[in-house]
């Protein structure tokens, strides 16, 4: 291990709660039992974890004692073949028709990239993607407006006023987002011209129960009026079961992946039958499925290479450093995805991890077009990075160019000639196949490079489409380990929760009161009161602030830093706010201050005062 181990100290009466606990929430809340001591690992040991996680996505056999279904369900390939049908019509008609994808944060980003390119694939512009928070949440968090059904619903009219049909494709992994909630229910209240379809990874009786506030329904009561619709099929869901996520709740891992993965295999399909004019079969849907599986072999047998690079990462921030990836084409834009993910994730500022891609906004060919004037952290361009990053880079930064062997060979490595003068951590991420090989100029200015290599038989149908969303997928997997690795060995994580995490919409408030639950077994009442006197930085709670609806304690919280371990450190040391914040202050990471107050020396200290 490289870390000095402390005791995670929880007395078997302490685990036995836990677990008790655990049972009671969604499968995409719930700790993964694979990585719990993650935050023990080294990078080699990280990167082995989170491929052990991955692989769930692709487990085969439903679980007898509890019956949820998996990716090769009868049942949801079943949910996937109607879909693809109902895609396949659409596309006879595109002028009058339209797809629309929508999400929140990640699976907004993902309804975005897959808007973009099925409509490069079909020539026409049937697709289109609604993202909670509109252009500025793909490169940005912009939390609050998830829990906002209203919102939803007046963009989803705005871009469907004009169309006859409408196949309405809703991301909410856990189930919970109110955003979507409201697109899907106003769905159901006009199939006579849209047809809603849910996909998530938690069975329907673990979808949110809780109120929203403002609104009438729960995202529950959404869910359970549409499996009634999906029993006549007049709606669809996709919610296969791919096991808790490997860093507790972040469903930007396994969860984005899996939606990435099965809403390209049903989009390929109808695509497929449309073009040669035959049925859509379980056969066509499995193949793409077990393409996608081979994808995640061929990621993960570079383990050793990458977790080098991991390695580096982590080093980097625990130096105070930055990770920048500079991408080309859509690998640049899995770059920006992962990038504007680790501030709500990790309690990260924003320019601790940045994605650049060649072409800037001419690339991302996004709605509203180029928003580097919003500020630095919307200018995602090569010349922006050039102009405004490179010169202030340090050698202790970490910076990933991913790239294909077909992109511009002289291009790369001029631009990588210019970032090695300011840093020797110059790594790279590169795709081709066993015919492509990297010129050996480019090569040695890399100090390490992970070189995927792709078979042809991933590229039987629309060879160059196919194959780039097999390079995406690799690319997210490899991404979203470089910084989850790089915040746990910086001390973001504790045991596999983001203890660290930002609290700014309600999914991320309930998450907060959950790790206090679980790591102090107090009451849910204390644990809230402990969250309001971190987030308002007093130990006295006034009668007003008690009273007032969740939403303005996420309106006070959206830009704090640190509530969480404050409100954690001050329940488990039953102390002050401000020796709380002491204490984190004394400590190298957040996490190290956690597992001491957990270690056996201070739990005896703490008895005798």
């Amino acid at each position: 291990m490289k870390k000095n181990r402390f005791e995670h100290n929880i007395e078997s009466l302490h685990r036995n709660k836990l677990t008790e606990y655990e049972d009671t929430l969604p499968i995409t809340e719930r700790s993964n039992p694979i990585t719990q001591d993650i935050d023990l690992s080294d990078s080699v040991q990280i990167v082995q974890l989170l491929n052990k996680c991955d692989e769930e996505i692709f487990q085969k056999e439903e679980d007898s004692a509890t019956n949820y279904k998996t990716l090769y369900s009868e049942s949801i390939l079943t949910a996937l073949k109607g879909i693809a049908k109902q895609v396949q019509e659409m596309l006879r008609d595109a002028e009058d028709n339209l797809i629309v994808l929508s999400g929140c944060g990640t699976s907004g980003r993902l309804a975005f990239l897959l808007a973009s390119s099925f409509n490069r694939l079909s020539k026409t512009k049937i697709y289109d993607y609604i993202i909670a928070g509109g252009d500025k949440a793909l490169m940005t968090s912009q939390e609050l407006p998830e829990d906002n059904p209203e919102t939803g619903i007046k963009m989803l009219k705005a871009i469907t006023k004009m169309k006859k049909k409408v196949l309405f494709i809703g991301i909410s992994c856990g189930l919970s987002a109110p955003f979507v909630a409201g697109q899907l229910d106003f769905c159901m209240n006009n199939l006579d011209k849209f047809t809603p379809v849910l996909v998530g990874f938690n069975p329907i009786n673990m979808a949110r129960p809780d109120k929203i506030e403002g609104w009438h329904l729960t995202f529950l009561q959404v869910a359970e009026q549409l499996q009634e619709l999906h029993n006549i099929q007049k709606a669809f869901i996709i919610n296969p079961s791919v096991g808790p996520e490997g860093i507790t709740g972040s469903s930007r891992m396994k969860g984005g992946s899996a939606t990435k993965l099965l809403l390209e295999t049903v989009l390929l399909a109808a695509h497929k039958a449309l073009e040669n004019n035959t049925a859509i079969t379980h056969r066509c849907l499995l193949d793409l499925l077990r393409s996608y599986e081979e994808n995640l072999t061929i990621t993960y047998s570079h383990s050793e290479t990458f977790a080098a690079l991991v390695s580096q990462a982590g080093a980097s921030l625990q130096q105070n450093g930055h990770i920048y990836y500079i991408g080309w084409k859509s690998l640049g834009i899995m770059g920006i995805i992962d990038a504007s993910e680790c501030v709500p994730t990790f309690g990260a500022d924003a320019d601790h991890v940045r994605g650049f891609i060649y072409n800037g906004f001419k690339e991302m060919a996004n709605k509203e077009g180029d928003m580097s004037a919003l500020g630095p952290e919307f200018a995602v361009s090569h010349e922006h990075f050039l102009k405004t990053i490179l010169p202030t880079i340090r050698r202790s930064d970490t910076v990933v160019f991913v790239f294909t062997l077909d992109d511009d060979g002289a291009q790369i490595e001029k631009f990588a000639r210019q970032v090695k003068g300011s840093t020797f951590n110059l790594f790279a991420i590169s795709h081709g196949t066993a015919e492509q090989h990297m010129p050996r100029q480019l090569r040695e200015l890399f100090s390490i490079i992970v070189s995927v290599v792709w078979p042809m038989t991933l590229s039987k149908y629309k060879g160059s489409y196919v194959q780039m969303f097999h390079r995406e997928l690799c690319t997210k997997w490899m991404l979203n380990a470089i910084s989850t690795s790089a915040h746990i060995l910086k001390g973001k994580i504790y045991h596999n929760y983001m203890i660290d995490l930002k609290v700014s919409n309600s999914k991320l408030f309930g998450r907060a009161l959950h790790i206090l639950q679980i790591f102090t077994v107090q009451t849910k009442s204390q644990c809230f009161k402990a969250l309001l006197k971190s987030i308002y930085e007093t130990d006295e709670l006034s009668e007003k602030v008690k009273n007032v609806d969740i939403s303005e304690h996420i309106q006070q919280a959206a830009t704090m830093s640190k509530i969480v371990p404050v409100a954690l450190v001050a329940l488990m040391r039953s102390c002050s706010i401000s020796t709380a914040k002491d204490i984190l202050a004394s400590a190298l990471a957040v996490r190290d201050a956690i597992s001491a107050l957990n270690s056996p020396k201070t739990q005896v200290e703490g008895s005798t005062r």
